[in-house]
């Protein structure tokens, strides 16, 4: 039996058959799409790949997505069930601060569960970033727990890698980061015009930021690049590529890995929740360095 249960909301994008496979337990977000004037609230759990890509093709025909917190309710619920389930011990992954004060909203709701299961323990661990970031902790997190390790240490573990993850998002459309008050309104105009791809990147508080902007895809490929040959993963060698429905870029960045470092990236698709801000055609790879995050 595990020694503690990993949890997490569903913006750590990790497909179902991995979580299903290693027990990881999940609360999904919603999101609303509008399209052609009406309004459909949807769940976050996608089982299988065609259902991303056919979100990501429902934004390109010109769709619109919204998301919203994850609620208390929601959170209660989700813990409720685990503790009537016997699990005593929950390492929970919520999405970024930065973005979202679902870490707050989690670690209440995991308290009143506590009231009436007085053995019921929830550990909250706001990852600073989110998406494959994400996910790449809770990997960890299962890897650990697998291993036999105790919550408190998995914990320490893998809050002592938070600020070690580099991140390298490369949007298709500034548009989808206006919306999100991410760039201003003539930037995305004229980066629209210019075939400008803003990377952006996750900050120390894990807020999203423009790292930098480059005119084109090759541009923000060798961009990409560059940094890797700066300072590359780190000895565990975990890299993560996700991407909005772009796999010709999601590939070549898998093929550079294998063939400069030698390694296997974690190759998915995105969410749909991080995905409504990011916008279709998108790219990014994420990596653990030794070096803390945006430093070189």
């Amino acid at each position: 039996m595990p020694l503690f249960t990993v949890s997490s909301d569903s913006t750590c994008d990790l497909y179902h058959d991995y979580v299903t496979a290693h027990d990881v337990r999940i609360v999904p977000h919603t999101f609303t799409v509008e399209k052609d004037g009406k309004f459909e609230d949807r769940l976050d759990a996608f089982t299988e790949y065609s259902q991303y890509a056919a979100f990501y093709d429902e934004l390109r025909a010109g769709a619109f997505s919204r998301t919203s917190m994850l609620n208390y309710e929601k959170h209660y619920t989700h813990f409720r069930a685990l503790a009537e389930g016997g699990a005593e011990e929950v390492l929970h992954f919520t999405i970024s601060s930065g973005l979202s004060p679902t870490k707050d909203v989690a670690a209440e709701a995991a308290a009143d569960v506590k009231k009436e299961f007085p053995k019921f323990h929830v550990m909250v661990v706001d990852p600073l970033t989110a998406t494959v970031g994400q996910g790449a902790l809770v990997m960890q997190a299962v890897k650990w727990r697998d291993m036999g390790k105790g919550i408190g240490e998995t914990y320490e573990h893998v809050n002592d890698l938070r600020l070690h993850i580099q991140h390298f998002i490369v949007a298709d459309d500034l548009n989808y980061l206006k919306k999100g008050g991410r760039v201003s309104a003539a930037s995305a105009a004229i980066g629209g015009i210019l075939d400008i791809k803003p990377i952006v990147s996750f900050d120390n508080e894990g807020k999203l930021f423009v790292l930098d902007k480059v005119r084109g895809v090759r541009k923000a490929i060798s961009f990409i690049k560059r940094k890797l040959e700066i300072e590359g993963p780190d000895e565990e060698g975990l890299v993560y590529i996700v991407h909005t429905g772009n796999e010709p870029c999601a590939e070549e960045l898998r093929q550079y890995v294998r063939e400069k470092f030698g390694l296997e990236p974690y190759v998915s698709i995105m969410g749909p929740v991080i995905g409504s801000h990011v916008g279709p055609g998108s790219f990014s790879l994420g990596y653990i360095s030794k070096s803390l995050r945006n430093t070189f």
